[in-house]
């Protein structure tokens, strides 16, 4: 079967060599480099201990030191599994997402065609250079020099100059006996509309070849000299060479540099990629003017593990980058993502070399964050969550972004991240309302919730007021106490409750460390959870908590792990801290109330607060027995009762004991 041009080359880009071979062999870790793709195994072809069997990720190639086996990823296929050529190619296609193509009656013609389109594409490549050395060519010599690009660089990159004349590369091509299906076949030259011969693509322009991994030229890129012109950049049109959504540009030097260790950048332009290579940053590439596809990416990551996207920070690179996310989140692997650099507003690559060195670059390579702190900023910034509807609304976006990854190890960090960062965010603005020092009251400052300092008594009328205060704040602290260890011994109640945790003040710092640990780690189980307490805290915070008396002897320590009993200990308890908090708040404002002239309101909202705290503190105390009423009027509590009757049935009184006995 003939396969159409390009479909095996597509087929080894996408099949990962290390992945393929690393089903058979178990690779030897000292003696392999990942990150580089450079891998060592025993050779699966030959009996041996060694590890003389290499693997280059990069190129796609093996070859073994020992029996010298060679081949790409059909090969070893086609060896390992006993399979023909075509079944390997199915089972990789397979693997790769591809679908096999139809029979191409015609793909040996279409593969002489392509050889001689590359061919007609490298004489265009030659008479472009040619041309930017002429007295035309002064300008764009000129503009190329402020640009800082010397002759070296002129020729290292092939940089050449389109003349502004409609026939010069035509003619000059067809001086050579090339056909005009070639060379209209190359995206050279554009059929007229009007009765004559073609004209040419590129005019007036300085031009730059764009060559496939294989260093073939396939097509080009032109950068207007007129400033008027209103394409400033201009790429070949789409030939049976050139695929837009499946080139890089640079990417075969690219590929080699970040063979040697350099990080991989992508940045947006010719004149990126050719900065930052001349500044030693050679494993830089360029999409080619559109956003990057599912292709380009997979192109990426055959290359590096992580590229580092680097997009000008204007407003559009910030869009591609956002873009460029969603794209990415179904395709991530373990230790197979992204990372973002984001340049100074108004700068590109180019520009930040020229300002400030490749110190500057290098700097901000480094502080490259991780996609999912970009997904997080995406999603919140500008924004306000200032109700309980808003933070709803980010949860479900970010749900529905975090559902789009496949890999279901890295859905699960993602998830931890984003609680994380969606801890620090709340968290920080509820410090930032006071949760204990938030905004002053009608009548008085508010109470810092989370002031370590007792409240002491103080001469005067107030004295016993700020007592009871200080009584109270030592009971609070109990009842966080027993609320913690609620959490911490069932922990798959703390969804619930998150809302009230997060807003509960603690009264110290252990009680608060633990609350936020609890907050973070509770959904990942029991003991997990307490073993991020022993590792932040150490082991002796949580065996202090458990030791004390009213904890211990506290419903949910009775029934560890018992759901409901842990949900009834938390209601109550927060709802009682709410309550005496209420009151503690109430009271505050009247000692300072009291420092004028009291009046009936003073009173009416102590009475109120106190009302309510009395209430709260004895929900969880209301009688719940059922009663039935005696002859002589008493109320009898029916189950007792009913267990009397049933020890007096087992009593045999004519014989002064048990019946049976």
């Amino acid at each position: 079967m003939s396969l159409p041009p390009g479909f095996l080359e597509e087929l080894r880009t996408r099949s990962s060599l290390s992945q393929v071979v690393g089903r058979k062999v178990m690779w030897d870790q000292r003696k392999s480099n990942q990150g580089k793709g450079d891998m060592w195994a025993p050779c699966p072809f030959h009996q041996e201990k060694s590890a003389s069997f290499h693997v280059d990720d990069r190129k796609g190639f093996y070859y073994c030191f020992g029996c010298h086996a060679k081949g790409d990823a059909i090969s070893f296929v086609r060896e390992t599994e006993n399979v023909s050529f075509m079944e390997a190619v199915e089972i990789l296609a397979r693997e790769a997402g591809m679908p096999i193509p139809e029979r191409d009656p015609r793909a040996q013609e279409k593969a002489e065609k392509r050889t001689e389109l590359v061919d007609v594409m490298e004489l265009a490549v030659r008479w472009f250079r040619l041309q930017l050395r002429t007295g035309a060519g002064a300008p764009a010599r000129d503009y190329l020099a402020r640009r800082g690009l010397d002759e070296r660089a002129l020729e290292r990159w092939e940089i050449g100059f389109a003349p502004d004349s409609w026939q010069g590369l035509w003619d000059a091509l067809k001086g050579k006996d090339i056909s005009d299906d070639l060379i209209l076949g190359a995206g050279l030259a554009k059929p007229s509309s009007k009765v004559g011969k073609p004209y040419d693509t590129f005019r007036g322009r300085i031009m730059y070849p764009i060559r496939d991994a294989r260093g073939r030229a396939i097509a080009f890129g032109g950068r207007a000299m007129d400033p008027d012109d209103k394409a400033k950049y201009l790429n070949s049109p789409e030939t049976e060479l050139f695929d837009k959504g499946r080139s890089l540009y640079n990417v075969k030097e690219a590929r080699v540099a970040a063979g040697k260790g350099l990080p991989l950048l992508v940045a947006e332009g010719y004149m990126d990629v050719i900065a930052l290579s001349e500044a030693g940053f050679g494993a830089a590439v360029a999409p080619l003017g559109t956003a990057i596809t599912e292709n380009q990416l997979a192109m990426l990551w055959r290359i590096a593990d992580e590229p580092v996207i680097m997009l000008d920070g204007d407003t559009a690179g910030q869009r591609a980058a956002l873009r460029l996310i969603d794209l990415a989140l179904p395709l991530l692997e373990a230790g197979r993502s992204l990372r973002f650099a984001m340049l100074p507003e108004g700068q590109d690559p180019d520009d930040l070399l020229k300002a400030s060195g490749a110190g500057a670059v290098q700097t901000l390579i480094e502080a490259a964050v991780p996609m999912v702190r970009l997904l997080w900023q995406r999603e919140t910034e500008g924004r306000v969550f200032d109700s309980p509807e808003r933070k709803a609304a980010l949860d479900k976006a970010l749900r529905e972004k975090i559902t789009l990854i496949r890999d279901p190890s890295i859905r699960s960090h993602y998830g931890q991240e984003i609680k994380d960062l969606r801890w620090q965010l709340f968290r920080a603005r509820a410090q930032g309302r006071g949760m204990g020092g938030g905004q002053s009251r009608p009548g008085g400052p508010r109470a810092a919730w989370n002031s370590k300092a007792p409240l002491g008594p103080s001469a005067g009328a107030k004295s016993s007021v700020l007592a009871t205060a200080a009584d109270a704040r030592a009971t609070d602290h109990l009842r966080e106490g027993v609320i913690l260890a609620a959490c911490i011994t069932c922990p798959q109640v703390v969804e619930a409750f998150e809302g009230g945790l997060e807003s509960m003040p603690c009264l110290d710092g252990d009680h608060a460390r633990l609350r936020d640990l609890i907050l973070r780690h509770a959904d990942e189980g029991a003991e997990p959870l307490r073993a991020q307490i022993d590792a932040a805290l150490g082991p002796e915070a949580l065996e202090n908590l458990l030791a004390q008396r009213h904890v211990a002897i506290a419903p949910c320590m009775r029934k560890p792990g018992d759901i409901e009993t842990a949900t009834m200990t938390i209601t109550e308890e927060l709802a009682k801290l709410k309550a005496a908090r209420g009151l503690a708040e109430e009271v505050t404002d009247a000692v300072d109330d009291l420092s004028g002239e009291a009046d009936e309101g003073v009173t009416w909202r102590l009475a109120e607060a106190a009302r309510a705290a009395d209430r709260a503190q004895r929900s969880g105390q209301e009688d719940k027995a059922e009663y039935i009423i005696a002859d002589n009027g008493a109320r009898l509590d029916r189950e007792q009762v009913a267990k009397s009757r049933s020890m007096f049935d087992q009593i045999d009184f004519s014989k002064g004991g048990r019946k049976g006995g």
